[in-house]
């Protein structure tokens, strides 16, 4: 993943129904396809509070690129998919994300 400012990002302030599909299904194929399925394993929920997001709840613990807590996934302008998390200071994080990227680990 690539790490990035936030002063470099500009986020959709409103997420389409095939676009809150695609984030989910996106996060479902970068998982791993996990068998207990995604709503399982990482519940999203839509809510545009600042800007458009699929957030989990606060007692979802998925930990991503090392130490971070995944908190959210959405969407730039430009189309480019972001995950949101918190570092092991509680800073938020954002980094752009690939599936190819995700895939080539396998």
């Amino acid at each position: 993943m690539k790490e990035i400012t936030i002063d470099k990002l500009i986020f959709k302030n409103h997420l389409s129904m095939i676009e809150q599909y695609s984030l989910k299904d996106f996060m479902f194929k970068w998982l791993g396809s996990p068998e207990e399925g995604l709503d399982d394993l990482l519940p999203l929920k839509y809510t545009d509070q600042v800007f458009a997001k699929m957030e989990t709840t606060l007692d979802t613990k998925i930990k991503i690129n090392g130490d971070e807590t995944f908190r959210y996934v959405t969407i730039t302008e430009d189309n480019q998919i972001v995950i949101g998390g918190l570092d092991s200071n509680q800073e938020l994080k954002f980094r752009i994300v690939s599936l190819e990227e995700r895939l080539k680990s396998y």
